[in-house]
């Protein structure tokens, strides 16, 4: 199994709380997390990062345990060994397009050895931004950060990544050029992916596994691949979970069916 995912949380916000409860598990190597903007999505994935501590549950990945409540497990971020490419990227502004893909690779107050240095220039040459190695984030065109965002994320060698709305930054022609490179660069890095969107397009290119979210629960886990290649049209397949996550009550919930 490649993820295992059961958490409960809460949040407070200005005016109400929210109750998260995301139960499911999937074997394939891309994964999408797909639901309308504020159910839960992006909170799942910075739970899968580190970057949250729910309430109580278990976070597995490649059969090592991230999170488990009752056994008072919780492995911090920076040693899950997780890439993260969030929604704008958030690449250092003081630091070059160098320096922040190797980020993730440096030790404290000890600089890169002679094979991370190349590591770092293999990357810059592969993602076609080694001509910007000495630019800052600022003189930087969308898909130039993300493609920076995505080599800074890779540089570790992660055992899985995560993607939150990666595509949303960018303006339509863009988002198409970034799709099919995103596509290549997993199949090149043979590296299992887990994506947040709301996007169709998206999970018409990366959806294996499709998570379906709606009032910060899981509604539904199906085999989105399978699906399409038996003859079901998109439409067919996501009108269910829209009227699902618009309250319409369709949906296992927690207790439903899981598969992946």
């Amino acid at each position: 199994m490649l993820l295992r995912c059961d958490i409960t949380t809460s949040f407070t916000g200005d005016t109400s709380g929210f109750e998260l409860d995301a139960s499911f598990q999937a074997s394939a190597a891309s994964i999408v997390l797909f639901g309308p903007s504020g159910s839960g999505k992006t909170l799942t994935l910075m739970t899968l990062a580190g970057l949250l501590t729910p309430r109580a549950g278990h976070v597995s990945v490649r059969g090592v345990t991230f999170y488990d409540s009752q056994a008072r497990v919780n492995v911090p971020a920076r040693k899950r060994n997780v890439g993260v490419v969030f929604q704008d990227y958030a690449l250092f502004p003081h630091l070059t397009v160098r320096e922040n893909v190797a980020f993730g690779l440096k030790r404290p107050f000890r600089p890169l050895d002679t094979e991370q240095r190349r590591n770092v220039g293999e990357l810059l040459e592969l993602f076609g931004i080694a001509a910007l190695a000495g630019q800052r984030p600022y003189q930087l065109s969308g898909g130039q950060r993300q493609r920076t965002a995505l080599a800074r994320a890779l540089a570790p060698k992660p055992r899985l990544l995560l993607l939150d709305e990666p595509f949303t930054a960018l303006d339509q022609p863009l988002r198409m050029i970034m799709r099919e490179e995103l596509a290549q660069i997993q199949k090149r890095f043979d590296v299992p992916m887990v994506m947040v969107t709301h996007d169709l397009a998206d999970v018409e290119v990366f959806a294996q596994t499709l998570v379906a979210f709606g009032h910060g629960r899981v509604l539904e886990v199906l085999d989105y691949q399978e699906r399409r290649s038996g003859g079901e049209c998109a439409e067919h397949i996501l009108t269910p979970l829209f009227e699902a996550a618009n309250g319409n009550g369709f949906g296992a919930g927690k207790g439903g069916r899981r598969s992946g």
